[in-house]
């Protein structure tokens, strides 16, 4: 079913299906998690659970139902009314809940890490493949948007998670981005950047190439800062952790440290002029962004500091009208949870980037891991990251088959002492 669900993800996406088919297929594997846990040995071999849960993955279940709970109390205290608590809740359960549902299933079932490396690299195949008709469209003159699925009847944060486009023309400078299946072209860098760290551990050159060229491109026809810092960091981070326990990275680092005494003023002034040019590229994106922030963090702060307003409410025209809580995790989850909502997702995901850093330093079954991690965390900084689960599900299960992994290498019997002395 994953394997399927990743290669076919352009054909689903060509229906407008993908917004449906994420939270679907979380809460059926869930059911097949649960069921197989609670069967035991009575199931049948190929569906038998790998070994308990995680704890981890306790962590992000408790984290999630603290999460759906400070929902509740926020629409209590601001009197939003049973019809609206309802839809909320049923917007966690193809949300937030899909970050605690995926990593218990890769946790859980006999899912190989091998299986979503090569779908991966399977689907970037076919991005490739259709890539000269999305680039050439705009020059074609194909309209932006081909058509928009009757699916959205379901219901979703808007219609774009349910239409198709060939491309989208930024407002501010007026020239084509490319957003392929994601419903905005930064997700898309993102995602483009999770392909490149999938592809980089498929042991087959082809295979690999084809999944590194497709990561690469989806972050540069996407034209987003965002990804380009995701490309560099994300892949050079993980495999720099090793450096940590060579005591010669060590000295380095100190006699890097002592040259700041004469190159420190230098090396400030050249990192601001890097940050503003940064931020200077869409100004127009940046300003928006920083003032949704602002008014979120104020009005948490004076209003609702422990579980927050219960939804996002619309912004004024200085932010052009743009929720209240959304283009930033942290400070959305401030303005709808509070304090509680924002500890149930930063706890959890401390806990499993925590995880991944050891295991990436001790060795290379830790790097994708850590590599997702960061992905999530840059994400968390530009994104509302429990509406773009349904399409991030690959990671949430690859962090969830690496927590079983470290428990396993826990479980396994200690060397006996002629293999310890041999050693």
């Amino acid at each position: 079913m994953i394997w399927k669900t990743i290669t076919w993800t352009w054909p689903l996406y060509g229906i407008g299906a993908l917004y449906v088919v994420g939270p679907v297929l979380a809460w059926t594997l869930a059911m097949l998690a649960g069921l197989s846990l609670y069967l035991g040995p009575a199931i049948r071999a190929d569906l038998r659970a790998t070994g308990p849960v995680p704890p981890v993955v306790w962590g992000w279940g408790v984290g999630m139902l603290v999460m759906l709970v400070a929902l509740w109390v926020g629409h209590l205290d601001w009197s939003l009314g049973m019809k609206q608590t309802i839809k909320s809740s049923i917007g966690w359960a193809k949300g937030w809940a899909l970050l605690a549902l995926f990593p218990l299933i890769g946790a859980v079932l006999p899912v190989r890490r091998e299986i979503l490396v090569r779908a991966q690299c399977r689907l970037g195949l076919v991005t490739l493949c259709l890539a000269p008709v999305l680039l050439a469209a705009p020059y074609l003159g194909l309209p932006e948007r081909i058509w928009t699925s009757p699916l959205k009847a379901i219901g979703g944060p808007g219609p774009e998670y349910f239409s198709v486009y060939f491309f989208t023309f930024d407002p501010a400078s007026w020239t084509p981005r490319w957003q392929f299946y994601a419903p905005w072209s930064p997700f898309a860098a993102l995602l483009g950047v999770s392909t490149v760290l999938f592809a980089l551990e498929d042991t087959d050159k082809r295979w690999r190439a084809a999944g590194i060229a497709a990561g690469v491109l989806m972050i540069l026809a996407s034209k987003s800062r965002m990804g380009l810092v995701g490309l560099v960091a994300c892949t050079m981070g993980p495999r720099m952790m090793p450096l940590v326990l060579r005591s010669w990275a060590w000295a380095a680092a100190a006699g890097l440290t002592a040259s700041l005494a004469i190159t420190g003023t230098w090396l400030a002034r050249t990192v601001s002029n890097g940050v503003d040019a940064f931020k200077g590229a869409r100004a127009d994106s940046t300003r928006v962004r920083e003032t949704l922030q602002r008014i979120a963090g104020e009005r948490w702060r004076e209003e609702a500091v422990w579980f927050g307003h219960g939804t996002v409410q619309p912004g004024p025209h200085i932010v052009e009208y743009m929720p209240i809580g959304s283009h930033h995790t942290w400070f959305g989850l401030l303005f709808v949870k509070g304090l509680v909502g924002l500890l149930a997702f930063a706890v959890p995901l401390i806990w499993q980037t925590s995880l991944a850093l050891r295991d990436a330093a001790m060795g290379p079954r830790g790097r994708l891991p850590l590599g997702l991690c960061m992905v999530i965390v840059l994400l968390t900084f530009g994104e509302n990251i429990e509406i773009e689960a349904y399409l991030l599900w690959p990671a949430l299960v690859l962090l969830g088959i690496h927590a079983r992994e470290l428990a396993e290498a826990g479980r396994a019997p200690v060397a006996g002492p002629v293999r310890a002395v041999a050693a």
